[in-house]
């Protein structure tokens, strides 16, 4: 071959190799479209990111066993942080692990509960709890927040009723697609996206698209969901997401930090302790749970922050969001005895969690036009050390710019 040839050849090779290298990398790991479901599957830095700085590594499992039969896991570990998304059950994070911090908490529930075996029904509508023990649960689509009736209009164009179960459907319906997306070029960003579809004839047809997302060696990592009305009609919408700590971050003397513009309590019972509604004790027998509603402060670019401390700020994990995307901050309050569910939630959301009928009244249910999209980002972050933690107080405060707290003594009057 003349050596002109073979340069071209050697050079043809090259650009081979190197958009080879920065092309994104895709792998399905669920597909209804395709009838596809790898059980189990790795990857790691050293196939796809050999020079990358930081090592990490994406694994799919499938458990079995008990009403955990055939639930699908996938492990994002970007060589700091461990999160464990759980595709059968909407998506969710079961937990995430740091070292030797574990963020989640210890629900009565141990299994990771396949959908399967949850009947919303039960207990008057709160059968979601048959399933509660991730980290991070959306709540949503078509409805969130407490069980109760609404009024709909059903196949005959008629106003009918119909019973809503706590915190909606989307937490128990299976993604439909999932896959894996590695940037091969730096800073190698890692991520697991799914597809979790609500849909029915005459009802709501909604397409929610999931991505959790980290950056190998970061003490961070980002959730990002895109919301599509996929019918021909108007459609409302509720999506909150319900974050979830129990110990070693929640313990007695952990606080709630926020910049919080206005707050209310839930109901009367929760009015009792609203002067210390950021505060947070011991395990204790008998406690009923406490619900604060929120309103907070943000930057100029509509970004917020918010946070859970340790009760030595030496630790703290934090929340960042849009109030234009997620305008209601919910607080729930849980400190119960240690088996029956030591645990608190910090819940951004499109609204409060009363019943949706309730909600509605107060302008609080949003609709999406035909093919129209909404778009929700949360960024998390493990603060350690008395430094780092300051830092993120100091971050808050300069949202917050020194603007007063309007503290509401009572609930809010529901006709």
């Amino acid at each position: 071959m003349p050596v002109f040839l073979q340069f071209l050849a050697f050079l043809f090779l090259v650009v081979v190799h190197v958009e080879s290298e920065a092309e994104t990398f895709r792998k399905t790991l669920i597909s209804a479209e395709k009838s596809l479901h790898v059980d189990t599957w790795q990857v790691t830095h050293q196939e796809l990111t050999p020079r990358a700085e930081s090592g990490w590594s994406i694994r799919k499992i499938t458990l079995h066993g008990g009403k955990q039969e055939g639930v699908d896991l996938v492990i994002l570990d970007n060589g700091i942080l461990s999160i464990t998304v759980v595709p059968t059950r909407g998506t969710g994070i079961l937990e995430v692990k740091g070292g030797k911090l574990r963020i989640g908490w210890e629900s009565p529930v141990k299994e990771v509960v396949h959908p399967a075996f949850i009947n919303l029904q039960s207990r008057g509508g709160l059968g979601w709890l048959e399933g509660f023990n991730e980290w991070l649960v959306r709540c949503g689509l078509e409805n969130t927040g407490h069980p109760g009736t609404d009024e709909f209009i059903n196949n005959v164009g008629e106003k009918a009723q119909m019973d809503l179960t706590l915190h909606g459907k989307i937490a128990n319906i299976p993604a439909s697609e999932v896959e894996v997306v590695v940037d091969r070029e730096p800073p190698h960003r890692i991520a697991v996206r799914g597809r979790v579809d609500e849909r029915m004839f005459y009802g709501p047809q909604l397409e929610l698209w999931t991505e959790v997302s980290a950056i190998p060696g970061e003490y961070g990592f980002r959730v990002s969901d895109t919301l599509t009305n996929r019918g021909d009609s108007d459609s409302e919408f509720q999506l909150l997401y319900h974050v979830n700590f129990g110990a070693p971050l929640l313990e007695e003397g952990a606080r709630f930090i926020a910049p919080i513009q206005s707050v209310a309590p839930f109901n009367a019972h929760a009015a009792e302790a609203i002067q210390t509604f950021q505060d947070y004790s011991a395990p204790t027998p008998g406690f009923v749970e406490q619900v604060y509603c929120m309103h907070l402060y943000s930057a100029t670019d509509s970004r917020t922050t918010v946070g859970l401390v340790t009760q030595n700020r030496g630790r703290a994990v934090s929340m960042s969001f849009s109030t234009e995307e997620l305008p209601c901050m919910t607080l729930w309050k849980n400190t119960g005895e240690i088996k029956d569910g030591y645990v608190t939630g910090l819940e951004p959301g499109t609204s409060f969690p009363y019943n949706r009928r309730i909600e509605r009244g107060f302008g609080r249910v949003p609709k999406i036009a035909p093919g129209g999209s909404r778009e929700f980002h949360i960024d998390f972050e493990v603060h350690s050390g008395h430094e780092k933690v300051e830092e993120l107080g100091r971050r808050i405060e300069a949202i917050r710019a020194g603007r007063p707290t309007e503290v509401s003594v009572e609930p809010p009057k529901i006709d």
